[in-house]
């Protein structure tokens, strides 16, 4: 599957997808569901290697989110275009736990929800329809302004309006 980090394509995806039965990886990042972490977690919290999960959309972030600076990569799913809690989770993430690692989104991703997918704190997309990651690549660099604040840590337009104010007082 196509995938699409920080607005580009990458080539092939470092991370291995681990079943639950399977043995990780000694030194390759490995990606686990969050029903593994749970069943094995003091033995995989002293793994030296990467180690990245797959929350599902029903896991409570606020429950989840102390934990969070143990992975690397945190994969959050979009079931059906319907079902937003994957934003919800992604904010809270970035905004309230600190998470500072690859945030990707999976599942029912849609191109003209990137952009806000992005403002969410999601840095990497994993594109299921053959063929359209060049246009979805295209897609992020649509916008260069931003009007909310977010914790993306772009500058709004409005801060950057007051911040040109200020300088041009000064030098008067």
């Amino acid at each position: 599957m196509p995938l699409l980090k920080n607005g580009q394509m990458i080539g092939e995806d470092a991370w291995l997808s681990v079943a639950d039965d399977a043995p990780l990886p000694e030194h390759r990042p490995a990606l686990i569901s969050h029903a593994r972490w749970q069943a094995e977690q003091e033995h995989l919290a002293g793994r030296n290697a990467p180690l990245g999960i797959r929350l599902p959309h029903t896991v409570d972030v606020l429950d989840f989110g102390p934990e969070a600076g143990r992975f690397d990569l945190i994969v959050l799913e979009f079931p059906k275009f319907s079902d937003g809690r994957a934003y919800s989770q992604a904010r809270l993430l970035r905004e309230r736990f600190g998470f500072a690692g690859e945030l990707r989104a999976t599942g029912h991703v849609l191109q003209d929800q990137l952009w806000h997918m992005q403002r969410c704190g999601f840095d990497a997309f994993e594109i299921a329809r053959e063929g359209a990651a060049e246009a979805f690549a295209a897609a992020m660099r649509g916008f260069s302004h931003v009007y909310q604040p977010t914790g993306d840590g772009r500058i709004s337009a409005l801060k950057q309006r007051l911040a040109a104010a200020r300088k041009q007082e000064a030098a008067e």
